[in-house]
């Protein structure tokens, strides 16, 4: 298990890396476990800690709360009065990520025909 990690950061090695390259440290970070469903539900609504719990289904309190902060440190989230919401570089991500949905959809339609 990675809950003991330190947040990826560019500029520093990450596991599988030493490069210090951007794209090397985000790909360790979102391919944490839990990490994209986190980013995917605050990307649909703000959610405290137990609403986000719930919706996140089976996550450990302890994991959830190790990738909360792992992604308030990496500035991707932030927590306000109504709980946690993505900030703008948090949202940038998500629009990023918008094509590989896309491909995601055609892939799976390929693999159905």
């Amino acid at each position: 298990m990675d809950t003991g990690a330190a947040t990826p950061r560019p500029g520093a090695p990450v596991r599988g890396s030493a490069s210090g390259r951007p794209i090397m440290a985000a790909l360790d970070l979102l391919g944490r476990r839990w990490t994209m469903r986190i980013v995917w539900e605050l990307s649909q609504a703000p959610a405290g800690f137990r609403e986000l719990q719930r919706r996140c289904e089976r996550m450990s309190s302890s994991v959830l709360s190790t990738r909360l902060e792992e992604l308030a440190q990496a500035r991707l989230l932030t927590l306000r009065d109504d709980g946690y919401r993505l900030t703008p570089l948090g949202q940038e991500l998500v629009d990023a990520l918008r094509p590989l949905g896309d491909w995601s959809r055609r892939w799976a339609d390929a693999a159905d025909a």
